[in-house]
């Protein structure tokens, strides 16, 4: 189970004898909230329904809902990611959010577990972001070399935010881009993908062009198999026209992942998957002229800027302790275009792989050139032991050129070390309710496993 519980604290307040009788009746219900909200989930478990795709379940008593938020309350946010984590944190915090009708809560602490987005820096972040240095971009742009960074809006915070280490504002040289998603029909935003890119080479040529194709990660969430095959059609057909362009305009192009996803709907006869794998994902280096040069068989994402910056023939910086792929003499490039086929990993044998069943006569010819597997999950990329894959850390080791630590690693340290729950940020919440004569509410995932986040946290903090 994975699916999202909140937990409500009523602190020391002064009642009466009306909100003091409400107030317990709320509590009574709070306490056997996730037995019945439980019982409810099993029901919809039973009905075909699951957890990627269940909508929202509300317990009601006799004064309302329970465990409303209200104004004077504090809310800890106990998820860890920047996805899904934005719109929620986003709903109670900008007073700007239109996207359905909300009541505006002043005042209100709110507490994310981690930074989800630059722009909700102004939040007491529990964890705050560690800033990488010496990425491959502060690389391009120390040298005096121009970049591009180049995306759909779903996946702009990763080509940006996560793959310069942290860092909100462009480098020296830099030239960001960001063109529309289209989550009904994702591939809509392919076409619009091409053509922002070819005006760019058009134009200054960056020494550096990075580009993320996110349709392999949004349409592989999918339980519908056809919707998997129709989605590798698609990024193939985007594939190649995104080589030809690039090797028109004299380009080396180098074509990995963040993640896996989309090669895998399953086992064989059973149910779907829906989640991120952790499998390998490929490496491949394609020449303005096909060149494709030979490749040590095995490493991670955090080899992927070293290799890059050796295919131009630039020294790494001593941070990057990852190493160069190419196992020859590299041919000198004068441009790089590195392109990420967001979720795009390669199968195992015994599970249903929609890349494979898929019309993908780009990818199927790159298949049979020189190829490297890359570790794109666990401690590969910053994460615990099994984790599955996701698209921050994916960026943030691609760009690296080193292992980067994860917020789980940080925070799962933290719980074994016993100050997890002497964060500053979460005193302050509770603080600031009670003195307000406040609710404390922890947000969280019924989860061991999920990328966004673990009961673990909740649990933590019901210490407090």
């Amino acid at each position: 189970m994975s699916s999202p519980v909140t937990c409500t604290t009523w602190l020391r307040r002064p009642f009466g004898k009306r909100r003091a009788r409400r107030a317990m009746s709320e509590a009574y219900l709070g306490f056997r909230s996730v037995e019945l909200m439980a019982a409810k989930v099993k029901v919809l478990y039973r009905e075909g329904h699951t957890d990627y795709w269940l909508s929202p379940l509300v317990l009601t008593g006799p004064h309302g809902p329970v465990g409303r938020v209200r104004s004077g309350d504090a809310l800890i946010f106990c998820c860890r990611r920047g996805e899904r984590e934005i719109q929620l944190t986003r709903a109670f915090v900008d007073a700007e959010f239109a996207e359905f009708p909300c009541q505006r809560l002043e005042p209100l602490t709110f507490v994310p577990l981690t930074l989800y987005h630059p722009s909700l820096a102004h939040l007491p972040v529990a964890f705050a972001p560690q800033n990488v240095e010496d990425t491959l971009g502060e690389v391009i742009s120390e040298l005096g070399h121009t970049q591009l960074r180049l995306a759909e809006k779903e996946k702009y915070a990763h080509v940006t935010y996560f793959f310069s280490g942290g860092r909100t504002e462009p480098f020296s040289g830099e030239v960001d881009r960001r063109v529309p998603s289209f989550l009904d029909d994702p591939p809509r935003s392919l076409p619009l993908l091409l053509a922002a890119l070819k005006e760019e080479l058009s134009g200054h040529q960056p020494t550096l062009a990075v580009v993320n194709v996110a349709s392999g990660d949004i349409m592989g969430h999918h339980e519908e198999l056809d919707v998997k095959v129709h989605c590798a059609e698609e990024v193939d057909r985007a594939l190649g026209a995104i080589i030809e362009l690039a090797q028109g305009h004299g380009y080396w192009v180098v074509i990995t992942a963040d993640h896996g996803l989309l090669e895998d709907h399953g086992p064989e006869g059973g149910p779907p998957n829906v989640s991120h794998t952790t499998h390998p994902v490929p490496l491949l280096l394609v020449g303005p002229r096909g060149e494709n040069p030979r490749l040590l068989p095995e490493g991670i994402l955090g080899d992927v800027a070293p290799t890059t910056l050796e295919l131009l023939g630039l020294s790494r910086p001593v941070a990057m302790t990852g190493r160069s792929l190419l196992a020859e003499g590299p041919p000198k490039a004068e441009r790089v275009l590195l392109l990420i086929l967001d979720g795009w990993g390669l199968g195992e044998p015994g599970h249903v792989n929609p890349i494979e069943l898929a019309h993908t006569p780009t990818w199927d010819e790159l298949s049979r050139r020189p190829m490297a597997r890359l570790a794109a999950s666990g401690e590969a990329v910053g994460l615990l032991p099994g984790r599955k894959g996701n698209s921050e850390a994916g960026h943030m080791n691609l760009a690296a050129g080193r292992i980067v630590p994860q917020d789980e690693v940080r925070i799962q340290e933290a719980i074994e070390s016993g100050t997890f729950v002497e964060n500053p940020a979460f005193h302050r919440a509770i603080e600031e309710a009670r003195a307000r004569g406040g609710a404390l509410h922890l947000l969280g995932l019924l989860s061991e496993k999920s990328s966004h986040g673990s009961m673990d946290y909740v649990l933590e903090l019901l210490k407090l």
